[in-house]
Formats: C-alpha cells, structure tokens, sequence
C-alpha cells in the first residue's frame, strides 16, 4: 500500500479472529457518541504502527479509551450482546460483498447505482466513478423538470 511507515506486526496474535475485540470496541464507541473514526483510526495505529496487541480487552480498552471514554463503561458496552450483533451483521454485510482485499468501497446512489472496489488504493478510479454517478443523478433530476419521473421497471 506504499505506507510511508513500516508497519509493526507485534500486534498479531496466532489464532482466532485478531480484529474482533477492536470491532467491538470501536462499534461500542458510537453508543458514546463517538460516531467518526477516531476510535478505528487510534486502534489501528496502535496496532498497525506501534505493535500493541489491541486483540486483549485491556488494550483495546486503553486505546479507545483516549478518545474520552470512561474504560468501565466502554468495556461493559463492548462486550454486550447488542454490539456484538452489530458487529455480526455487518461483518456478514461486508463478506456478502464478496471482495478479496481490502480496502473496499462500496458507493451508492439515491437512483438506485452501486459500486464496489476490492483492493483499489488510488484516487483516481474512485473519482471517476463518483463524477459519473453525479453525473447520472443529475441527468434523472433534468429528465425528471422535462418529463416527470422515469418509469419504474
């Protein structure tokens, strides 16, 4: 990915599903108001730059926890079933993707047009795809001042 850091593979543990303690944490997060990425972004830095091993409670705990969160609560939360579903359905939205890499980006429109990316790291493809979305949406709304909405089919 042309990472301008070498990366750190301290933070992986063998065995198991090393990211599911940070989803948790992370998805436990929004329930505080922390609805940006501050909490994914510290928990990837921490494990990705530094090698902290962010797969263990209390460390994911540490971490997220910079973002002004109270670690009792934070952890109570994280380890409720309600985030643990969460967490799940969307785990199981990303994999019926079905992509093979990461990063993925998945667009969509309000006419209805989707986009997915597996593997993409450059701008300039991502760019292209939202200009001609734009551009189609625009295209509905004109169509729709001329003649009134397209039919549905």
């Amino acid at each position: 990915m042309r990472s301008e850091f070498m990366l750190n593979s301290g933070w992986f543990e063998d065995g198991g599903a090393p990211f599911r303690i940070p989803n948790l944490v992370a998805e436990a997060g929004k329930d505080f108001g922390v609805s940006d990425d501050r909490i994914r972004l510290a928990l990837a830095t921490a494990a990705l730059r530094e090698g902290r091993r962010v797969s263990q409670w209390d460390e994911a705990i540490a971490v997220a926890a910079g973002a002004g969160l109270d670690h009792t609560e934070l952890r109570k939360r994280a380890e409720s079933e309600e985030v643990r579903k969460r967490v799940e359905k969307s785990t199981a939205e990303f994999h019926a993707l079905g992509v093979t890499q990461r990063p993925a980006y998945v667009m969509e429109d309000e006419i209805g047009d989707r986009a997915v990316f597996s593997g993409i790291a450059k701008v300039e493809p991502l760019a292209a795809t939202i200009d001609a979305m734009l551009s189609d949406v625009a295209a509905y709304k004109s169509f729709a001042a001329h003649f009134g909405p397209s039919p549905e089919g």
